[in-house]
């Protein structure tokens, strides 16, 4: 058993192909899709049917803010930038795409029972709260029994651990090294941005998890870099009827990965 952690994908086509094209050629056979599936890019229809697809298979998928926020619509209160992107997203979608997207849980459970994935962080699941570092990820450990917990939310790799004692730490993965997770600490999995990687690297982000053991004892994660068509991602972004200032703004984070 090998699971692949994809979250971020902001609907984009291209960095999902290519990420599940590599999950595949790596041996990945259970899949958990940690949300914010929408938002920022060009294809979100395809997106969502493609992780339809996938539930149907028996993949795991969680909501993520954006989602939350195309499944029912845009409010007034929103940045103008924001609102854009989710007015424009929710008219791409159909009513079985939206109804998908709000019906998708806040957190689940891995088989085995011993992972936790879910979108922002374990403590408020709903409140969108970022793990922006070992305060936040120890309060996130802290909330679940489960020995790994994989949350999306923030767009950089990272990986956190606490032991019994309460001592915490953190890691920036290197990319294509595999990392043991003793069985005496809890950890925390940042997978990274599938579809917008904000940490000055355009490519692709996702780990992947190797159990070893039911109970993960002798568990293996190893974080991912793929390199997709940016530029055929950003071509779809300004061939969309979104403001040309935006899809300009968007290709830059695309491009840069900013």
């Amino acid at each position: 058993m090998r699971w692949a952690f994809i979250t971020d994908i902001h609907a984009n086509r291209h960095a999902f192909e290519a990420v599940l094209a590599d999950a595949s050629a790596q041996g990945a056979t259970h899949f958990a899709l940690l949300g914010d599936f929408v938002g920022y890019g060009a294809d979100p229809a395809w997106v969502v049917d493609r992780v339809m697809a996938l539930v149907a298979d028996g993949a795991i998928a969680i909501q993520g803010n954006h989602d939350e926020a195309v499944a029912h619509g845009s409010t007034p209160g929103m940045h103008p930038d924001a609102r854009a992107v989710i007015d424009w997203t929710r008219a791409q979608l159909n009513e079985d795409q939206l109804r998908f997207l709000a019906r998708l849980p806040l957190q689940a459970h891995g088989d085995p029972g011993h992972c936790l994935f879910v979108h922002a962080n374990a403590f408020q699941p709903g409140g969108w709260e970022y793990v922006q570092g070992r305060a936040e990820a120890v309060k996130s450990l802290h909330a679940s029994p489960a020995r790994i917990q994989a949350c999306g939310h923030m767009h950089e790799p990272m990986l956190y651990h606490l032991s019994g004692t309460g001592k915490a730490g953190d890691f920036r993965p290197l990319a294509g090294v595999p990392m043991p997770l003793p069985g005496h600490r809890q950890w925390l999995v940042v997978p990274g941005a599938c579809g917008q990687p904000r940490d000055g690297n355009p490519a692709a982000c996702y780990a992947l998890l190797d159990p070893a053991t039911s109970d993960l004892a002798d568990a293996r994660v190893t974080f991912q870099r793929v390199g997709y068509d940016v530029e055929a991602a950003c071509a779809a972004l300004r061939a969309t009827d979104m403001p040309t200032i935006l899809v300009e703004r968007l290709a830059r984070r695309l491009t840069l990965g900013e």
